[in-house]
């Protein structure tokens, strides 16, 4: 996997670099009255993030159901945590490789807290991946495991950002299950035109403005 580095101050944001495929970079921004303020606001949106089964509370009833699951996979009410898995529930039908489910696992965590005087910065980064808890070991989820997503929340001075990114996104038409290919050639084309982007733009905004 080719990795690019971005450098904003003192913040390092590792990204897989787009070689294929669409990508996705959706952010929502707000703006505090004082950089004490932002901190303490920042603390709580980074938070807000590790939460991931409550994301449907901040993007809305009408978003996909995320809930974190650990590497034996059971289901877990804690912050998230690199190895864990993200077991999704959208709004189409799921894979017969994920039960009905698509399943993502955290292959990298950045916590640069105070990294800077005035900059902080949180991220994580999922990958498709196989359900945890099942015999097969195909990957469960619409898009092939050359896609990434980082989801990110960031303090510069003031200002507190949340963004998701993604990356050599290409619709998983390697599933073993006919159905799953033209399932996931269908959820995975129409992510690819942008129907993806309402749920991560409700996701910021509500990471930011809950």
């Amino acid at each position: 996997m080719t990795l690019k580095i971005f450098v904003m101050s003192n913040i390092k944001e590792v990204i897989p670099e787009q070689e294929k495929g669409a990508k996705t970079d959706v952010q929502h921004a707000v703006e505090k009255g004082n950089e004490h303020e932002a901190s303490d606001f920042f603390k709580l949106v980074k938070g807000r993030l590790q939460d991931v089964n409550n994301w449907h509370s901040f993007a809305g009833p009408l978003s996909a159901r995320f809930s974190l699951i650990d590497a034996n996979g059971k289901e877990v009410s804690r912050p998230a945590a690199k190895g864990d898995y993200f077991r999704i529930s959208i709004p189409a039908p799921g894979p017969a490789a994920g039960d009905g489910f698509d399943w993502v696992r955290i292959e990298a965590i950045e916590d640069q807290g105070a990294s800077a005087e005035h900059d902080e910065a949180f991220g994580m980064t999922v990958r498709p991946a196989q359900d945890p808890s099942n015999s097969d070991k195909s990957v469960a989820h619409f898009f092939k495991d050359t896609a990434t997503s980082s989801f990110i929340v960031k303090r510069k001075g003031r200002k507190v950002s949340a963004e998701v990114q993604g990356r050599n996104e290409v619709p998983n038409t390697n599933a073993d299950a006919i159905k799953d290919k033209a399932r996931n050639a269908l959820v995975g084309l129409g992510a690819m035109a942008g129907f993806s982007n309402p749920q991560w733009k409700a996701l910021v905004k509500g990471l930011l403005e809950s």
